[in-house]
């Protein structure tokens, strides 16, 4: 996951919204959403190489989405998968508290990474690069490979749109024209992150495209104030182009 924006607690209808873009290389085997035969109260989509995920939701109303801290000169090719930590908070069945307590004593074991979660109450952040978590407020956020709300371009365009988008919730269309947003940011806006120009201008627009590495699906969440969920979910080839959609509704339980 390498792009998430959520709307925590500001809609009358929707306490939480979530829109995201995966970015990941075409060649990693990934299974769609759905619900997992092994852990049954998970909806979400699979990294068949790692076995956890990078985004999901519970029947229970629980979410967890994490993006890599993008640091190449720190990453350890020896760490273990960050993606069981999404895995983790959905189980844990915990508050944000015991969450954010049970990341501090790990997130060091593992490659620099965001994990922003909601036990269903509550919206916690944890960064691992500050060994750091917090409860979050209501508000629009924005996460992609930085600090949460870091002012990348997409990052910042990106909460102006959600924000305009508000009271269209209701709709998935300007939240998924949001994340297929393809146009590179300026070079004067890019970000240093130590992966190159060509690069920093392919990874700063919301929808990735690359001839071995993209934006390989899209997912758009809404969770009603009076208790049903809403999973909607494309999957993008190499080429950018649709090649399915997943659209799921359940009552919380």
């Amino acid at each position: 996951m390498c792009l998430a924006f959520l709307v925590w607690r500001l809609h009358p209808q929707y306490p939480l919204v979530v829109a995201a873009n995966r970015d990941e290389f075409h060649a990693r085997p990934a299974a769609r959403a759905g619900w997992w035969p092994d852990h049954p109260q998970i909806l979400a989509g699979r990294d068949l190489q790692a076995g956890g995920t990078w985004l999901g939701l519970t029947r229970t109303g629980r979410f967890a989405a994490l993006t890599n801290y993008r640091d190449p000169e720190q990453r350890r090719l020896a760490a273990p998968s960050r993606s069981a930590l999404v895995v983790d908070m959905l189980l844990a069945g915990t508050s944000v508290d015991e969450g954010l307590a049970y990341l501090r004593g790990v997130g060091a074991d593992y490659n620099a990474f965001n994990l922003i979660f909601s036990d269903g109450e509550r919206l916690g952040i944890f960064e691992s690069a500050l060994g750091l978590g917090r409860e979050l407020a209501p508000g629009i956020y924005g996460l992609s490979n930085h600090l949460l709300d870091t002012p990348w371009p997409k990052v910042e365009d990106g909460k102006t749109r959600v924000a305009s988008a508000l009271w269209a919730m209701t709709d998935t269309a300007p939240l998924l024209a949001l994340l297929r947003d393809d146009r590179p940011a300026a070079d004067e806006r890019l970000p240093t992150t130590g992966v190159g120009l060509e690069w920093e201008r392919l990874l700063s627009s919301a929808f990735v495209r690359a001839r071995d590495y993209g934006t390989r699906c899209s997912t758009i969440i809404r969770v009603e104030r009076a208790g049903r969920a809403y999973f909607d979910e494309w999957t993008w080839d190499s080429e950018g182009t649709d090649i399915g959609r997943i659209s799921l509704q359940f009552e919380l339980e």
